[in-house]
């Protein structure tokens, strides 16, 4: 397979148009992602992923993403899958019994491979690793496990073995933190004035935990004690110092969406932006032609660094184990109705 360059990309609708097939045989991204607004019916889907990878070469080891997280973000919805609940009432679960906790978190996990492998859907953007505090936007929310650095840090474990069991691979999110945002990401940049010895006692602590991961997702959030002029993904300083440095992150590192108005200037500026920082990928989510553009004319093909963290998620796909489906479900299902 030919040389693919730093980004992953969406498409627009529930089949690949001609102009995309042409795009992603020219272009050659390193992986996809999926969106609602890409699911029908479960062969649909199927017949999409498969599309995708034909247009590169790919195999099953070509990066296929979607967010399926449970509560509202979760791109699968009934009567496909089954409504999942959010991270928040997963952590509650902990809070009671601790050992259940973590077992409804693997179990979550374990079914959502179980619905995702089977439509050619190898990554979930899982776990959230954010430690909210109170009063965080609904952005993150009841997405996050908790409010103690601890319980996230375990939930979120256990959420990623569970991803591997059933043969996908987890992405954490959002490096190094978003769990103290005011605002809406998506329309605004959110500034956080927390000093580098709180956020190294809290925000950075379940990324720290896990920083043998393969993959990771950047946040579109400014912290003033460590770069006030920039968000953490178009910051040299947090990538080097924080992300590589203080947490020993050195696995595939990717942006959280491009086209988010927390980024300043346009598409180009953007991508750029993102790889001068230090980050592997710029991720690109909408499916928007101009933008795809605009996207891979900044961005270089994978090389040094980043081709090698690359080239570990494409050797990293685990075996699928052997578990009974129909037993988990009703394991899990008994589980959370109780709580």
């Amino acid at each position: 397979m030919s040389e693919s360059k730093s980004f992953l990309s969406g498409c627009k609708g529930l089949s690949l148009t001609a102009d995309e097939k042409a795009f992603f045989r020219s272009e050659r991204p390193w992986g996809f992602i999926l969106f609602g607004r890409n699911i029908g019916e479960p062969a649909q889907v199927a017949d999409l992923t498969a599309e995708m990878r034909d247009c590169i070469g790919g195999g099953s080891d070509t990066a296929v993403l979607i967010d399926q997280e449970g509560g509202r973000v979760q791109r699968i919805k009934p009567p496909h899958v089954q409504q999942y609940p959010n991270a928040a009432a997963l952590g509650a679960i902990y809070r009671a019994d601790a050992e259940k906790g973590l077992r409804a978190a693997w179990l979550m996990s374990r079914l959502h491979a179980f619905d995702l492998l089977r439509l050619g859907i190898n990554v979930d953007c899982l776990p959230v690793l954010d430690v909210a505090v109170p009063g965080v936007h609904d952005v993150i929310g009841n997405r996050a496990y908790g409010q103690e650095p601890e319980i996230v840090s375990v939930m979120g474990k256990a959420a990623a073995e569970g991803l591997k069991a059933g043969g996908l691979l987890p992405i954490m999110k959002h490096i190094p933190g978003h769990g103290r945002t005011m605002v809406d990401s998506h329309h605004d940049l959110p500034v956080v004035h927390a000093s580098r010895e709180e956020l190294e006692a809290c925000d950075f602590v379940p990324f720290r935990r896990m920083k043998d991961e393969l993959m990771a997702m950047s946040a579109h959030i400014v912290f003033t004690a460590i770069d006030g002029d920039n968000p953490a993904t178009t910051s040299a300083k947090v990538v080097s110092e924080i992300i590589r440095g203080h947490i020993g992150f050195d696995g595939l590192l990717m942006s959280d969406d491009v086209s988010m108005n927390a980024l300043k200037g346009d598409i180009a500026a953007r991508s750029r932006g993102i790889i001068a920082a230090g980050l592997d990928m710029v991720l690109h989510c909408h499916g928007i032609m101009d933008e795809m553009i605009a996207v891979t004319e900044n961005v270089p093909p994978l090389t040094g660094d980043s081709l090698r963290r690359a080239n570990a998620v494409r050797a990293g796909f685990p075996t699928p184990d052997e578990a009974d489906e129909q037993a988990l479900r009703e394991e899990f299902n008994a589980m959370i109705a109780v709580a």
